[in-house]
């Protein structure tokens, strides 16, 4: 089971340019080859995103604009990062607890998953999260 340790940060390779720079991300950077992308936008800076863990899931959190604060908890451990570069991945692996808040105007969350939506994949209750973890 995943603890707060096995958090990463991942730098996207990027193309520095006059003309604007360019980042891309492929499946032989990451961690794991990723199945479903999806992204958060408009969030009024008061919301309140995440408030879950996945059994199996990976995700890589990223920046695309603007920021806000993830914190992570492990069960035991909480670690926060405040993430505001589109050149940079959270990697949040399984069996971790993520919370995200505090968002910038035109704050845009990127999010490459390991697999396609199932909700049986999600646990939505602290609790039981808690209880997941022993």
């Amino acid at each position: 089971m995943s603890n707060i340790n096995d958090l990463e940060l991942i730098n996207i390779p990027t193309i520095e340019d006059l003309r604007g720079n360019l980042a891309f991300i492929q499946n032989d950077i990451l961690p794991f080859e990723f199945k479903r992308i999806y992204y958060l936008f408009d969030v009024p800076s008061s919301a309140f995103r995440g408030g879950h863990s996945h059994i199996n899931q990976h995700e890589i959190l990223i920046a695309l604009s603007g920021s806000f604060e993830v914190t992570l908890n492990d069960g035991k451990n909480k670690k926060s990062y405040l993430l505001n570069k589109p050149n940079i991945g959270l990697h949040i692996p399984n069996g971790i607890w993520r919370e995200l808040e505090n968002f910038s105007s035109g704050a845009v969350c990127l999010v490459l998953a390991s697999d396609v939506f199932d909700e049986a994949d999600y646990i939505r209750k602290y609790d039981e999260f808690l209880e997941s973890k022993k």
